[in-house]
């Protein structure tokens, strides 16, 4: 099976974290992955700055799935950060909240989200929603992408497909 890097999962509330780990388990996909309390720390854990500074704990995600209304740094501020990055940075975010205002999805989708989705109401909804998002991911050929979020260079590229394969 096709190693799909690290996820990286941004919520703040604590109830809903146990129910994404609880989820993913579920799923029973091998999927490597981190949640995180706020869009701040993931910007952080994006920089490689503080605790994170060390990539081969840490390693940079292929992935972003993040709730959307969050205090010290919502999933906005997140997407905004993605954007600035460099053009070449290709890190899918999605957003997966509890918020129907149309505003915010138009807003996420302005800042460069790939995708919105409602935030499931029940664990087993949860349960679906990550397995597709996962198995959609895991069939998806995307770029190499290097430690620090950026495509690898050309000859960089046959020794990642390695390692990732």
């Amino acid at each position: 099976m096709k190693n799909i890097g690290t996820i990286l999962f941004v919520e703040d509330d604590c109830f809903d974290q146990e129910l994404l780990r609880d989820a993913i388990l579920r799923t029973e996909a091998p999927i490597s992955y981190r949640i995180l309390n706020s869009g701040e720390e993931a910007i952080a854990y994006l920089k490689g700055e503080r605790e994170f500074a060390d990539r081969s704990k840490y390693e940079y995600p292929s992935f972003i799935v993040t709730d959307l209304k969050m205090p010290c740094g919502d999933g906005f501020s997140l997407l905004r950060f993605m954007r600035e990055l460099n053009a070449h940075a290709r890190v899918p975010v999605v957003v997966l909240s509890s918020s129907n205002d149309l505003e915010d999805v138009q807003r996420c989708y302005h800042l460069g989200a790939a995708g919105y989705l409602d935030k499931p109401t029940s664990f087993d909804d949860l349960v679906r929603v990550l397995h597709v998002l996962l198995e959609f991911w895991r069939n998806l050929e995307p770029p190499p992408i290097g430690l620090h979020g950026f495509p690898a260079l050309r000859d960089q590229r046959r020794h990642l497909r390695r390692e990732l394969y």
